[in-house]
């Protein structure tokens, strides 16, 4: 099973892997030893993945990944990987540890056979202790959450330096192009026309207006801090179960930053809006037809980390608010344009479009919404 949009879990829209297809596309690497099995099935909707047990070579144990070449082609998963090894490189004297990418007997980091695209990584170290975590689920403690928000500021502070531009027209990928753009409708509506899907989708849908009315507001106020924000290759999920624990106390510290399939050129304040937005807000209330709890604790221990690495000062947390309210949009059409187009799923679109995109900005314009915000603008670090 694996998660859906909702609370439960529901049939993965993608096959699992299995152990003859695995030990066939294992053989393309020398350094991994012959299959003994497939140990976990990963839950996680938009691909397939598993940790393998191998015998022999260089290493007990990997991780393979598993996607449609619609999601993802060879190529575009090189500035992934490039990402990858730049905070590989300048991350360690930081603490912040990057699993490697395997190479196959040719040198390629990604192989494509038939219609999937694979990816073969060295296994993290730590403790997978947020495996079964959906998104939007809050931190066990406060520990974690600070030492994540830690963890986040030095992967940022490792990131510097990486100047490739932005992953331009792939799916499933979380970027800051419409809302950093002076005219948001506009850049919108190019969104769109380069993706087919999600203009069929909108076709019978008001979604300019309901931009305007939802979005726009939230905007303006971030126009101001728009050219205080550096531009920054970012994670862009930084959520709980993107991450490993060195153990499973209160107090454990992050071993390892996992799953860099969303990241892509933002900002860093951008991926710090987006981990609260992960992270300590349930939005998955809204599908059960409930309010959404916004934990403000796990939101001051989650900034506090952040603090201590990398200080937001009172401009900062202003462009911070400023930004949370706009960070699940971008993203928010991708999932339509992905379920729209590639998996044919009328229900997740919807979900995608009307439970994310339109029902995640309304309750920024409530009272709980504005209430967060401004504890943001208002919290003393």
């Amino acid at each position: 099973m694996a998660h859906g949009m909702g609370v439960g879990a529901v049939s993965p829209d993608w096959p699992p892997l299995t152990g003859t297809e695995v030990a066939g596309l294992l053989r393309h690497y020398p350094d991994v030893g012959a299959v003994r099995g497939i140990l976990s099935h990963s839950p996680r909707p938009f691909s397939a993945a598993s940790v393998v047990a191998t015998a022999g070579g260089a290493r007990a144990a990997v991780f393979v990944k598993r996607h449609h070449a619609r999601v993802r082609t060879s190529a575009q998963l090189e500035d992934e990987h490039a990402f990858m090894d730049h905070l590989r490189q300048r991350g360690a004297p930081l603490g912040v540890q990057i699993c490697d990418v395997l190479a196959t007997a040719t040198g390629a980091r990604a192989l494509t056979l038939g219609e999937w695209t694979y990816e073969v990584h060295g296994l993290a170290p730590g403790l997978d202790l947020y495996r079964d975590a959906l998104s939007w689920t809050p931190f066990r403690d406060l520990g974690h959450a600070r030492a994540a928000g830690t963890a986040l500021a030095r992967l940022h502070q490792a990131s510097e330096g990486f100047d490739r531009p932005h992953r331009r027209d792939q799916a499933l990928v979380s970027g800051f192009t419409l809302f950093s753009s002076d005219d948001p409708l506009a850049a919108m509506a190019d969104y769109v026309a380069a993706r087919p899907a999600l203009a069929d989708y909108l076709s019978t849908r008001p979604w300019r207006r309901d931009t305007q009315r939802l979005l726009l507001p939230f905007h303006d106020a971030l126009r101001p801090h728009v050219d205080q924000l550096p531009s920054l290759w970012t994670h862009n999920d930084p959520h709980a179960s993107n991450l490993t624990w060195t153990d499973a106390s209160p107090t454990a510290k992050v071993a390892a930053v996992l799953d860099f399939g969303l990241a892509d050129r933002t900002t860093a304040l951008y991926d710090l809006a987006t981990a609260i937005e992960r992270n300590t807000v349930e939005w998955l209330a809204l599908t059960e037809g409930r309010q959404p709890t916004a934990h403000h604790d796990q939101v001051a221990a989650l900034m506090a980390g952040y603090h201590a690495v990398s200080p937001l000062d009172a401009p900062r947390r202003q462009a911070l608010a400023a930004l949370l309210p706009l960070v699940h949009a971008e993203f928010a059409l991708a999932e339509t344009d992905y379920f729209h187009g590639v998996t044919h799923s009328a229900e997740n679109a919807g979900l995608a479009y009307e439970g994310y995109f339109l029902s995640h900005a309304a309750w920024f314009h409530g009272a709980d919404g504005q209430g967060l915000l401004a504890f943001i603008r208002d919290l003393t670090l």
